[in-house]
């Protein structure tokens, strides 16, 4: 005992040494951590991944209900997110989607996948719930590791992409509640594959093929309208089979219930009919069987009808003869639904009887073809004569479905800039278009009480008001005479219900009042916007705290914001609409810093003859052609991005010059005389600056005094030389030198994506 003792003397201090010594965490590689931080991104940083940072150590991460990360030799090998947002079912049932539901428009699953892929040894990947959106990228063969895929309660639409077929390693494919259409690709190769789910989808017609060794089979609440197929019956490893609430049809067949590793089958809410064998044998694992509400006969099988301790047995709604009479229909009408069920037709129809028929179809459809084309004649005609009395009929319910053409400045060539109607449809995440009655906007505006009124001017009143669903709305009221409302004024309200985007302060809905006041006829045109939270970019810019939020990333997102919201008013309005206010006080921007675009043109003559506007009293520019107005908005967002690079509110023309010198001067200096080659990043730019600063790759101290001083070390070099010579061309006094929207938008675009791929230091900033 005393040697014991005097062991544990002398070994005290290693003990104690080796249980103070730090056990090192698994590292990620470098490229894996800057993958996981843009995943933070792509997903709009979401409540599980808040607090990611390029310092944390991702693999000694708990796990948590909403997060698992787990790596092996430098690698991820599992990462699970689930997030909170609704599914497409439970959108469905509020009747519509929202933006709580799906990530924002910004989102490219085609772009996300990309970066997700290089996570090439991931075993399982679970993305739940995070509001992803559009079709399954064709590049998720690259997971050629993957076992377990789960993208389910998401908004995945189209078809099921055949390249899932490639993933041999696959053993659980869950793609549940999605907005999957068509066929289900061949997943019979699989060999590994155990257990798939696409319930709560649109698949179908056809049921899919499925491998020999599944385990778990979920089909329900989709779109499948066939029967089941013998091939079924192989797949004998079949613990849970779940194809409820589709349109099958035809009977069941009795080895369904027999098979032997089967313990859950559920095949309510089908149009399965005729009746069961009354000796029909269930497998001894059987233990959940539901037939209830189909079309079946009969009796019940004593395997299935017999009370069990050990199975449960659902089979309401059907036509049984069992002394349950209350929840079975009667025989007949089993009978009357299964004839009208939609059905193959019948192969055993004679020649005589089929051309009969096709006779009759013949007549028939002659006869309504004669009768649909005196209609349509019928339809021009009047549409003719309603075009000669749109002055007096004006008010009419606009059709959505009409060509959009608005008067407003002609352009030359305006064609290849137009996009199809389709593309010009309300985008995800607003309310259906409305057309208000006056009773609907007085009970918005509390009969217009003046404490509601935000501003008045000469082209009308601005009220804030409250819809139905509660939801808050800005009300711009424009009164016109009678005589200015011609044809071109109803096809400019046509325009209304497209002025619908992410960054701009869009158009809800409208309402048009006709009425007598001596002696003339005025109309007054009520529109209807949603609201937007009243912080503009000029507030930020002018407080200091909130300045120091704006580090460069952010306005270089804003400042993408901004070109979008143009770019979908010179481009995307046929033909697009130009002379807008493009005014820092004009840009707003909610708690996200999301970019919203207000005091555009309303494109509809006023009783001047001029276009109204949304907030702004400004009259458009009317001295020049449609090219000269679509520069001078360009100018008016170049004088918006050198406030968002100098950090300074520009209140004179002469400041602008002043500050577009300094910052010329700036790039001339920061340029590598021994380059004298031109970068491939300038896209619009004008010769003059191409030549001037085809790099910098030095410290220049002019430019560095020019930039906003909150930005140090916020942006790289590149980056901001992009964006200092978009901005530099957008100011150019001659108008026809200055760059279109669509060059400023891919230069800042470019800009942006050289800070995020730069950012990890190894390239210098000034």
């Amino acid at each position: 005992m005393k040697n014991f003792l005097i062991s544990l003397y002398y070994l005290f201090p290693a003990i104690i040494l080796v249980l103070l010594t730090p056990i090192s965490s698994p590292q990620l590689t470098t490229s894996e951590n800057r993958i996981l931080l843009q995943v933070q991104k792509f997903l709009e940083y979401p409540q599980a991944l808040q607090g990611w940072n390029i310092m944390t150590n991702f693999c000694s991460l708990s796990p948590s209900p909403s997060l698992k990360i787990v790596c092996s030799n430098g690698h991820v090998t599992e990462l699970t997110i689930i997030g909170n947002k609704t599914s497409p079912s439970h959108s469905t049932k509020q009747g519509s989607w929202n933006s709580s539901g799906t990530l924002s428009e910004r989102f490219s699953i085609e772009s996300f996948f990309t970066v997700l892929t290089k996570l090439s040894n991931l075993k399982v990947l679970s993305l739940v719930s995070l509001g992803l959106w559009g079709p399954l990228p064709s590049k998720i063969d690259r997971f050629w590791s993957l076992e377990v895929l789960n993208v389910s309660s998401n908004f995945i639409c189209g078809e099921i992409s055949s390249s899932i077929s490639s993933l041999r390693n696959l053993r659980s494919l869950v793609l549940a509640e999605n907005l999957f259409n068509g066929s289900v690709p061949d997943l019979g190769r699989l060999a590994s594959l155990e257990e798939i789910n696409l319930g709560g989808n649109k698949l179908g017609p056809e049921f899919p093929p499925l491998s020999k060794n599944l385990v778990r089979v979920n089909l329900r609440n989709n779109n499948l309208r066939c029967r089941i197929p013998s091939e079924l019956v192989h797949v004998y490893k079949l613990q849970l089979l779940d194809i409820s609430s589709n349109v099958i049809f035809g009977n069941i067949p009795s080895f369904i219930f027999s098979l032997p590793f089967l313990k859950y089958l559920n095949l309510a809410e089908n149009q399965f009919s005729g009746s069961l064998s009354v000796d029909i044998s269930c497998g001894s694992s059987l233990a959940f069987v539901d037939i209830s509400d189909n079309l079946l006969v009969g009796k019940l099988p004593s395997c299935i009808g017999s009370k069990s301790s050990n199975r449960t047995t659902l089979y309401s709604g059907n036509c049984f003869s069992t002394r349950r009479l209350n929840d079975q229909h009667p025989s007949s009408y089993c009978n009357k639904v299964e004839a009208l069920a939609v059905k193959p037709p019948h192969r055993s129809q004679h020649k005589e009887s089929k051309m009969q028929l096709w006779l009759i179809l013949a007549i028939i459809g002659g006869v309504v073809g004669t009768a649909g084309f005196l209609v349509l004649c019928i339809l021009c005609i009047f549409r003719e004569s309603k075009a000669e009395k749109a002055d007096s009929d004006f008010n009419k319910n606009i059709s959505a479905s009409d060509t959009v053409s608005v008067p407003a400045y002609p352009r030359p060539n305006i064609n290849a800039r137009r996009v199809p109607l389709s593309v010009r449809q309300p985008i995800l995440g607003f309310p259906p278009y409305s057309i208000f009655s006056l009773e609907e906007i007085e009970d918005a505006t509390n009969n217009f009480d003046s404490s509601n009124l935000i501003t008045e001017g000469s082209q009308g009143q601005l009220y804030r008001g409250w819809l139905i669903d509660g939801s808050m709305v800005m009300v711009n009221c424009v009164k016109l005479k009678q005589r200015s409302l011609n044809k071109n004024s109803i096809q400019s309200l046509k325009v209304l219900p497209y002025l619908r985007h992410r960054n701009l302060v869009s158009v809800l809905g409208h309402s048009v009042i006709t009425h007598q006041d001596r002696p003339q006829i005025i109309s007054t045109i009520f529109i209807v916007f949603e609201h937007v939270t009243n912080v503009t970019l000029k507030d930020y810019l002018a407080d200091r705290r909130k300045k120091e939020m704006l580090k460069w990333p952010q306005r270089m997102a804003i400042s993408i914001g901004i070109a979008r919201g143009i770019q979908f008013l010179h481009t995307r309005v046929s033909p697009g609409i130009f002379g807008n206010s493009i005014k820092i006080e004009n840009i707003l921007l909610d708690d996200r810093l999301n970019v919203k675009v207000s005091g555009y043109s309303i494109p509809w003559p006023s009783k001047k003859g001029q276009d109204s506007k949304l907030y702004d009293q400004r009259s458009p520019n009317q001295n020049g052609s449609t090219n000269n107005a679509e520069k001078e908005d360009i100018y008016q967002y170049g004088v918006i991005l050198l406030a968002v690079i100098t950090g300074k509110l520009i209140t004179s023309s002469s400041e602008v010059e002043e500050l577009r010198d300094e910052l010329e001067r700036g790039l001339s200096e920061a340029a590598s005389p021994s380059l004298n080659g031109v970068s491939p990043s300038l896209r619009g730019v004008s010769p003059s600056l191409r030549g001037a600063s085809p790099s910098i790759r030095i410290a220049s101290p002019i430019l560095r005094g020019a930039v906003d001083s909150s930005l140090r070390e916020t942006y790289v070099n590149e980056s901001l030389r992009t964006a200092v010579q978009i901005t530099i061309s957008c100011l150019s006094k001659v108008s026809s030198n200055r760059p279109s929207i669509e060059d400023i938008l891919w230069n800042l675009q470019y800009s942006l994506q050289v800070q995020e791929a730069r950012t990890s230091g190894f390239f210098t900033k000034l």
